[in-house]
């Protein structure tokens, strides 16, 4: 039901209202140059010391304070081992910091009046559909900027990684069961923020990467900016993903993120993303000329979700569109990171009131060392001094968010039960099987056990060992490697597999898919 245009006025300025009565957590002496300065050369010893002591093999650093870029450097190195070093303009992908950016983009269009915040995607992508019909009907920009469509979390994220493309994942989002009612639930949703986006360029004829070129990269000269990974493959100076090999910085896997270019597909550098953090705590002024409307900007950052508390300093923290928003130790920020558990990590945060951003890129997953540096560089501008070690403190977060779950998988799959069923012949199981979401998996022998076929043309192939009865094993996931996962096919009175369920395509239920003739 689409609100009244005043009393939906009347509610975001309560908000941010609200916003500006929040107990404010400020250093007694004003965050000054002088104090700036101080902070920054520890930032710089603690930036170094973290590529030093191996926290990841390069990172880059911009700091913003009063339109001006009072620092900008780089550490370390693009690629573990070997001598080109990281600076200032090295391209990184930085993930889901694209999410921002994005946002920032599409409150250029709100400026032009191309498109609202509150603009129905069914008025601007008629085909688009949510698996229900009344949030199809009232869905908008808003809605899919703040992650409250309904939509679970990975939707779509499965069908990327089987190799299809973005027209194909965001038809067949339809098939996906909501998490929650429409607007009463926050699910961290890469396809439904890309859909917004997408939906948002639709009225202007072009692509949403020509969007974002012409609306936010060209216009702040951010010449080494792009939301294809093509360009971001032309850029020698490039940052290499790297994870963890037997304890060791390693460059093993490629990333390419087209398909969600909004959400996770941007590449940039230091240098270019100080002109946008400018931008945005000049309230869409750069260079004394107002580029995006103050208010259409403002709205991104009206906390419409709650998230809960930070999970290492306790603040409370909401999502508007786009961005983070956290009332924290040292009052209100604005900020978002960026993580491609291949190999990247990245983050803003923004002190709108201090007129200060810093932006930290590293090529490395998992760290804590953006979080960490940010936070120490927040705790020496507002206190003068770090609280604690904020980098040992967020690298305990980003640990432990694959290693339990590595760690059940293995344990499940660690041996069959003792003496274990045998599997049935080859020809039990082969043959082609299908869902609408997942689309066609194809079965075949291959020596001693199977091959599954997944993807546009069976782009993508797992090999599938026996381990009990009808139930096989593969490692399906570059992300983490070592992380088994179960194929169980259930076989009818004709000896004949009459469906496959594919665990690790099943977090929304859909992993089950049936045999087709022949």
């Amino acid at each position: 039901m689409r609100l009244d245009r005043n009393l939906r006025r009347l509610r975001i300025w309560a908000v941010v209202a609200a916003i500006a009565l929040w107990p404010h957590t400020t250093a007694a002496d004003p965050v000054t140059p002088e104090r700036i300065a101080a902070a920054l050369s520890k930032l710089q010893v603690l930036a170094q010391s973290a590529v030093d002591k191996g926290g990841v093999p390069g990172l880059a650093v911009a700091v913003v304070h009063n339109d001006e870029v009072v620092f900008l450097k780089g550490f370390g190195h693009r690629e573990a081992g070997k001598p080109e070093a990281v600076d200032a303009d090295t391209v990184f992908q930085i993930a889901s910091l694209s999410k921002p950016v994005s946002a920032t983009v599409v409150a250029a269009l709100v400026s032009d009046r191309t498109v609202s915040w509150d603009s129905k995607i069914a008025d601007l992508d008629p085909a688009f559909r949510l698996a229900d019909p009344y949030p199809t009907s009232e869905l908008t920009i808003r809605d899919l900027f703040s992650h409250r469509s309904g939509l679970p979390g990975t939707a779509g994220d499965d069908l990327e990684d089987i190799g299809y493309d973005r027209a194909t994942i965001l038809h067949r989002l339809r098939f996906v069961p909501p998490s929650s009612s429409f607007r009463a639930g926050y699910s961290y949703s890469n396809f439904g923020l890309t859909e917004g986006a997408v939906a948002a360029a639709r009225p202007t004829g072009k692509s949403w990467e020509e969007i974002a070129e012409e609306k936010l990269y060209r216009p702040l000269g951010m010449a080494s900016t792009s939301s294809r990974h093509a360009d971001f493959m032309r850029h020698a100076d490039r940052a290499a993903l790297h994870v963890r090999v037997d304890g060791a910085w390693a460059a093993r896997i490629e990333r390419d993120p087209d398909a969600q270019a909004p959400a996770g597909g941007v590449s940039s550098t230091a240098r270019d993303l100080a002109q946008w953090v400018r931008l945005l705590l000049g309230d869409g002024v750069y260079a004394g000329k107002t580029l995006i409307a103050a208010d259409a900007l403002a709205q991104t950052h009206v906390p419409l979700m709650t998230r809960g508390k930070n999970p290492v300093s306790g603040g409370e923290s909401f999502y508007g569109l786009g961005w983070n928003i956290e009332f924290g130790r040292h009052g209100l920020s604005w900020g978002h990171a960026g993580a491609f558990s291949v190999g990247a990590r990245t983050l803003v945060t923004i002190f709108p009131k201090e007129k200060l951003g810093i932006v930290i890129l590293t090529n490395a997953f998992p760290t804590g060392v953006p979080e960490g540096l940010s936070d120490s560089f927040a705790d020496l501008v507002f206190e003068g001094s770090v609280e604690k070690d904020w980098i040992e403190a967020w690298n305990g977060i980003y640990a432990g968010l694959f290693g339990p779950m590595v760690e059940a998988a293995k344990a499940a799959y660690a041996g069959p039960p003792s003496p274990p069923t045998p599997s049935r012949p080859a020809g039990a199981y082969a043959g082609r099987y299908a869902n609408d979401f997942i689309g066609d998996a194809v079965v075949s022998a291959a020596g001693d056990g199977l091959v599954l076929k997944l993807g546009p043309s069976g782009a993508r192939s797992y090999s599938l060992a026996h381990f009990d009865g009808d139930r096989f094993v593969t490692f399906p996931d570059t992300e983490t490697p070592d992380r088994p996962a179960g194929v169980s096919f259930v076989v009818g009175p004709d000896g004949k597999a009459s469906a496959i369920t594919i665990d690790f395509l099943n977090d929304n239920h859909l992993g089950t898919l049936q045999r087709r003739p022949d």
